[in-house]
């Protein structure tokens, strides 16, 4: 059974910088796609970024771009979801999830899935 645990999220004012964590039980994350999804409240989740098991980056949310970035680190067999200058409308439950094959096209269909961690943008 694929597990994915993310951890790092919490209140934080708008402006700061913060980083997520996602890590595995059981298995190695370099040898998977692995993205972030997130999901604010009365709304639909929406795919955010992935990382290629060749470590290429696919953005799906414009909104995003030049402020959040994705990156590995297998020797800890983590990814990492960095992100700066949040804004009140980051504000979300951040999942992590990961595909055996590739990023998906649409940033969404990925095989599993972690339980996620809440970010709360607010002054």
């Amino acid at each position: 059974q694929y597990q994915l645990i993310e951890s790092g999220g919490g209140l934080v004012q708008p402006g700061v910088s913060l980083t997520l964590s996602c890590t595995a039980s059981g298995f190695t994350l370099d040898t998977y796609a692995v993205g972030w999804v997130r999901q604010a409240p009365g709304k639909e989740r929406e795919g955010i970024l992935c990382i290629s098991r060749s470590d290429d980056i696919t953005y799906y949310e414009d909104s995003v771009k030049g402020r959040f970035t994705i990156y590995r680190d297998g020797a800890k067999n983590m990814v990492y979801l960095q992100m700066s200058t949040l804004k009140p409308e980051d504000t979300a439950r951040y999942y992590c999830a990961g595909d055996g094959l590739s990023c998906p096209g649409y940033g969404l269909e990925y095989d599993f899935w972690g339980q996620g961690t809440q970010v709360t943008v607010s002054s």
